[in-house]
């Protein structure tokens, strides 16, 4: 039996954290190898690849840099082509517009010999869009989907506020229309610039769904073959904390608040939260999650939700970041090893979600 392998392009927000999690979770995912590969030798970069390496992971850099990083103390046997070649699964976690530029370059050249290619919410177009506890259902069905596209990490917050509140149990008619305030960190704490001095506001550049993320929400839910009225605006605030979502939901069935609560907490990837600030719930990540993460899809803040007119639901959420994406990323990756039983051995990560922060 082939071994099977999982190789990580990319070590940044999201695929640093990722190897780490393999690496940490990699008998009970039934994984016998984790790669990943680095781009640029550099010396900020040498104490978490260092880490990476210590927790069990294998390092794979352009022939062209191997001397690079040897000065750095870091040795590598595997070429950038030989990783791909030999793995199993393949995540793209590079900055955006890279991870569809090695699709053509690299990925489509390997087709035959891996069994799947993921890649982060900037790719649009990579392949079909998948988020965990949304459409599971689809990729069950649509096995022949080799290339997969994790939606972004406020896409995931969006779809699982709308599907647990409006659709799931009474489908999708019951939506009658979302709207949603992404408020976004300037940028991540691993991130040494691009911050802003004060909130920026966004743009509407789609006609029908005004930002983005409504609109990929909208991509996400139409592999299940709904038709949903939605429609978010953004903006970036000059914190570096959480993602901060408004939502505003309209049933076509009546809902009480106990109604709205009931189907919050009945859903594991949802945590609930009585803290109002980014800072506290990002603190409790900090001291609590996976290095740091929350793998719930959302945090909801129980206090901000309200119901109006018995159809009208309101509230705010905090997104986890890299953390919802991640939890995609290996459900993604499960199921393309063991594409049977792949809700089965996820299930290892559910020690990691929380049910209040």
């Amino acid at each position: 039996m082939s071994k099977k392998i999982v190789h990580i392009v990319g070590t940044g927000t999201i695929g640093e954290p990722l190897i780490g999690l393999l690496c940490d979770y990699k008998e009970q995912l039934g994984i016998d190898q984790i790669t990943f590969h680095k781009n640029t030798p550099l010396k900020d970069d040498r104490s978490k690849v260092h880490s990476l390496l210590r927790r069990g992971a294998r390092i794979a850099v352009n022939e062209d840099r191997i001397d690079g990083f040897k000065k750095l103390g870091i040795e590598s046997d595997l070429s950038t082509e030989e990783a791909i070649s030999r793995a199993s699964v393949v995540i793209d976690c590079t900055p955006s517009g890279i991870g569809s530029q090695n699709k053509e370059s690299f990925y489509k050249k390997f087709s035959n010999n891996v069994k799947g290619f993921i890649a982060q919410g900037s790719e649009d177009g990579f392949g079909m869009k998948y988020a965990r506890g949304i459409n599971d259902e689809v990729i069950k069905e649509k096995s022949d989907n080799q290339f997969i596209q994790v939606v972004s990490c406020n896409t995931h917050n969006i779809s699982c506020i709308t599907n647990t509140i409006a659709i799931k149990d009474v489908g999708p008619d019951n939506l009658k229309e979302g709207r949603f305030m992404c408020i976004r960190r300037a940028n991540d704490t691993s991130q040494a610039g691009n911050f802003i001095a004060a909130p920026s506001v966004g743009s509407h550049d789609n006609e029908t769904f005004g930002s983005h993320h409504a609109k990929d929400s909208y991509d996400l839910f139409s592999t299940l073959g709904y038709d949903l009225n939605m429609f978010s605006s953004a903006m970036k605030v000059n914190s570096q904390y959480m993602h901060v979502l408004w939502f505003y939901l309209k049933t076509k069935e009546s809902i009480t608040l106990n109604d709205v609560k009931d189907r919050l907490q009945n859903n594991d990837l949802v945590a609930m939260t009585s803290k109002n600030m980014t800072s506290t719930v990002f603190s409790f990540g900090r001291d609590h999650g996976h290095y740091g993460r929350i793998l719930n899809q959302t945090v909801v803040v129980e206090q901000s939700l309200h119901v109006k007119n018995d159809h009208e639901v309101y509230g705010y959420c905090f997104t986890p970041q890299d953390g919802n994406s991640i939890l995609s990323s290996i459900s993604a990756t499960e199921h393309f090893l063991y594409p049977h039983s792949f809700e089965d051995k996820v299930q290892c990560l559910s020690e990691l979600f929380f049910d209040e922060i």
